[in-house]
């Protein structure tokens, strides 16, 4: 679910700073500039691990701040496909399932890959699991804060940096404005024994 990635940044330290232990100031201005911050094609960010290298520091005419090429690793979320993890359901819609971890959200579980046959009762706004036993079938409720295990089926990166308008989109901007799209979501599957709702697979 974590992984260590390595990483090279130049850090700009102001000469307010420069009074601080080097090391320390260069981990606060990576953490400002990077924690809870997701990376394209890497993953959410959380928290600097280590610096391993630093090179020369270099100040520039014109700004008394030092520049330096900093070496170092971040702890990162980025799960592998197929790993299983435990999240809370945060909701329910058509579009299926909408799981939390507590510091990301952005999960979806959609219809097909919920236990089957599944179906979405408008009235509860939950997705319901038709068990079939012998006596016939059981709902078992998708219901919102339950905790849920789930396999990492498909990740999505989209590049949310800023761009100028077009002209088109300069022209109906004024209306509405467009949706705003998750950096980094995660497709999630519950379609196998074992998977699903934690009460499910508990004995009673």
């Amino acid at each position: 679910m974590f992984v260590l990635v390595e990483m090279v940044d130049t850090v700009r330290i102001p000469p307010w700073q420069f009074e601080r232990k080097l090391n320390d100031s260069i981990a606060e201005e990576l953490n400002k500039k990077l924690a809870n911050k997701v990376v394209y094609n890497v993953g959410l960010c959380i928290c600097l691990f280590d610096i391993t290298k630093l090179e020369d520091a270099y100040v520039f005419p014109g700004d008394g701040a030092s520049h330096t090429k900093v070496h170092f690793r971040y702890v990162v979320f980025h799960p592998f496909l197929d790993e299983i993890l435990i999240g809370k359901i945060k909701g329910c819609s058509p579009e299926g399932v909408h799981v939390s971890l507590g510091f990301f959200d952005d999960i979806l579980i959609p219809p097909e890959s919920l236990q089957q046959p599944a179906k979405f009762d408008e009235a509860e706004q939950v997705w319901v699991w038709e068990y079939e036993t012998e006596e016939g079938a059981h709902d078992l409720y998708m219901d919102t804060g339950e905790e849920i295990r789930f396999r990492v089926v498909d990740e999505s990166f989209v590049d949310t940096s800023p761009t100028g308008p077009s002209s088109a989109e300069a022209a109906s901007s004024s209306e509405e404005l467009p949706k705003k799209e998750a950096p980094y979501t995660l497709v999630g599957s519950i379609s196998e024994p074992g998977l699903g709702l934690l009460s499910w697979w508990t004995s009673s």
